[in-house]
């Protein structure tokens, strides 16, 4: 059984983040394992999965940025907003000039207010937006706020038939869907759009370069161990042997100067402990990798 860390997949194309998480239970032999930060189908690259302890770094780790590779094609519309959706209207986009695409990416970057996908995992009076859609309703998804620090065109091609591709590098935070910002993107300049590609290149500190294939994992099986990811994605605080046992045992010890947190607690001996938030004149744990 593999020892407690993060796995970096590089997530093939048709595979359900979940069909990863089946596959590398087989290859880790173990259950416990989850993902941080789902990917659609259709999407490719980093997926950052927690092995046994490390499943407890998740949801810390999903709040991170995260930094991607998109083409959106503008003149099109799909009932998902992306290439696996039901197409719908069509436009012809050739009259849409380079100077609109970069105008429109403009007003996509920076902290905006963005509407998630009808075909989404939000849920709405209890129920899954996806599930609503696959039974033909619209559902009213209220706008939520994301912050694009990084929307990059690298390349403008226009096809034959009409249409606009856009090839971006988006770094968006905790939430973004870049299906939405192809939707928003197509509907700012009146001809419509989605998203046919799109490829994750990091995921908070964790990019390509650690990525591995199911095919290479299933050779040999390699993770970041528990220490190390905590070290890599969040500041460390080396505790003494008094605050060690404080916070074994649940306890809170001083207030950290590293920032409200998570914050990576280390034993003396470099055992990662826990991860610590600063709370009013104190740091608690939030999640405990070695209690008492």
């Amino acid at each position: 059984m593999a020892d407690s860390g993060v796995v970096v997949v590089d997530k093939p194309a048709d595979w359900t983040s979940h069909d990863v998480v089946a596959k590398t239970r087989g290859l880790a032999r173990t259950r416990r394992v989850g993902h941080a930060g789902t990917l659609d189908p259709m999407a490719t690259g980093v997926l950052v999965l927690g092995i046994e302890k490390g499943t407890k770094l998740l949801g810390h780790l999903t709040l991170t940025e995260k930094t991607y590779e998109a083409t959106i094609r503008l003149g099109l519309v799909t009932n998902t907003d992306d290439a696996e959706g039901e197409p719908g209207a069509r436009v012809d986009a050739s009259a849409v000039a380079d100077a609109d695409v970069h105008a429109a990416v403009a007003k996509l970057t920076g902290p905006i207010q963005q509407v998630p996908p009808q075909v989404s995992a939000i849920k709405v009076d209890g129920k899954r937006a996806y599930k609503s859609a696959r039974e033909g309703k619209e559902v009213a998804l209220k706008a939520r706020p994301v912050t694009i620090s990084q929307f990059d065109v690298t390349e403008i091609r226009r096809t034959p038939d009409g249409f606009v591709d856009v090839d971006a590098v988006i770094t968006g935070s905790s939430g973004t869907y870049i299906r939405s910002l192809a939707r928003d993107m197509g509907a700012d300049l009146s001809v419509g759009g989605h998203l046919t590609a799109l490829r994750r290149t990091r995921v908070g500190p964790y990019d390509l370069s650690q990525a591995r294939t199911l095919d290479q994992l299933a050779e040999e099986f390699t993770q970041v161990p528990l220490a190390q990811a905590v070290a890599a994605a969040f500041p460390v605080r080396t505790m003494d042997e008094a605050e060690t046992r404080a916070i074994r045992h649940g306890n809170r010890i001083s207030e950290s100067s590293l920032g409200e947190g998570p914050v990576g607690l280390f034993a003396p001996d470099g055992t990662v402990i826990a991860l610590g938030e600063n709370r009013p004149g104190h740091m608690k744990p939030v999640v405990v990798f070695s209690p008492a």
